[in-house]
């Protein structure tokens, strides 16, 4: 993927976006930090490091081009001097509509770094709240799980991913501790799918278990009743369809392949067409029908019934889709309740401020400033938490 500040995405960003997530922060945040959750400080530091994360990710097809992390709200004096400096095309451009792209930029990097955080520190209050360890072996153990799964089979290969992607093994140790926490969590809730419920699916859902019975059928689409029999009765003398047809037929569609129409559901042509030939005898020619669009004459060629999956065919789809839903709903019902335990300590500082924050307060969106989309998720070891969209970073 390329960087956010590759030479084609750079001319989309001078359009004016989202300059600031709303809010405004707090004196209850330590200095030097960007927030605190549940008296866990954020430091600025860990943020900007994980957003040069971010970028680096997001860098890794274009890794000739600069990497620029807007860092320095709200002038962004740094931000502008390193991209004028890093893309010599900006050299022209004003300071004005420079900062105007590292605001959307920062605000884009901010806010997802600062909703991965807090989430993560949510969910381990949480977890230390109800008794929930984590040990360092079950670390380790779910982190060669991942390595395993993304091919990285020694300690060589697994430096060689940190350095190419910027991570420090304390980022990794701290996203693999989150992830643990909140497949513990999860797991309180009730995600088991029973037969039953499979059943009981697979009866609400019969139509999706199964294809229609379709037939392939040659017709002529006459304008008269007159011109139907015509076509009829050379049919009957034993002309070709394909003569016929061309011959005879007004549908655009048919004329010059013989009438064909193949593998054709019920109800999916014209209505008198359809149960025509869904009634008619297979090879039998039948006709003149008269229609929306002028007199059919019909012959069915081939059949294809109906089929019906099986519900033990249908179980391993099914269980899927309803585990994914109760996991869905689980991991719902999990962040409504880590928020109502620490969403109001949760106090972000100005310009750090995200919808998880304590005071929170959606902004007015307008004609000129759409709300910018979240950057891409970095790259693996991957993680089945919600949360963990990018890498992580030490605290």
């Amino acid at each position: 993927m390329k960087s956010r500040w590759s030479i084609s995405a750079l001319s989309a960003f001078f359009v004016a976006i989202a300059l600031f997530v709303a809010g405004c922060g707090s004196s209850g945040v330590p200095s030097g930090s960007v927030a605190t959750v549940a008296g866990n400080p954020i430091s600025k530091r860990a943020l900007n490091h994980w957003m040069y994360l971010v970028v680096k990710s997001q860098s890794a097809q274009t890794p000739n081009e600069p990497i620029i992390v807007p860092n320095d709200p709200p002038k962004f004096a740094s931000c502008i001097k390193e991209a004028k400096a890093g893309y010599p095309q900006l050299a022209k451009e004003s300071d004005s509509a420079v900062r105007t792209t590292c605001k959307g930029v920062f605000t884009q990097l901010s806010t997802e770094v600062m909703q991965f955080f807090i989430e993560g520190y949510w969910y381990q209050a949480y977890a230390h709240k109800l008794g929930i360890n984590i040990t360092n072996a079950e670390i380790q153990k779910q982190l060669d799980q991942e390595k395993k799964q993304q091919g990285i089979k020694t300690n060589a290969a697994f430096e060689k991913f940190l350095a190419q992607y910027g991570y420090t093994n304390n980022d990794i140790n701290w996203r693999t501790r989150e992830t643990l926490a909140l497949q513990k969590l999860e797991k309180r809730y009730n995600t088991k799918v029973t037969q039953a419920d499979i059943a009981a699916y697979y009866k609400s859902h019969a139509s999706t278990f199964g294809t229609p019975e379709t037939r392939s059928m040659r017709i002529v689409l006459a304008k008269s009743d007159a011109t139907a029999k015509k076509a009829l009765a050379a049919l009957k003398s034993g002309k070709s369809w394909k003569t016929v047809a061309k011959q005879y037929s007004t549908d655009p569609t048919t004329k010059n392949n013989g009438g064909l129409l193949p593998n054709v559901s019920k109800g999916q042509q014209d209505a008198a067409l359809s149960n025509a030939a869904f009634s008619a005898p297979l090879n039998k020619l039948v006709g003149p029908v008269k229609g929306s669009f002028g007199y059919y004459v019909v012959q069915v060629v081939k059949i294809n019934p109906a089929t019906h999956q099986s519900l033990a065919k249908a179980t391993p789809q099914i269980k899927q889709t309803l585990t994914t839903k109760k996991q869905n709903s689980a991991s719902t019902q999990l962040n409504k309740k880590v928020k109502s335990l620490y969403g109001a300590r949760t106090i972000c500082a100005t310009y750090y401020v995200v919808n998880d924050c304590h005071g929170y307060k959606k902004p007015k969106a307008t004609a000129t400033t759409p709300a910018a989309t979240a950057p891409a998720t970095t790259p693996t070891p991957t993680t089945t938490s919600k949360s963990s969209k990018t890498s992580t970073t030490s605290k």
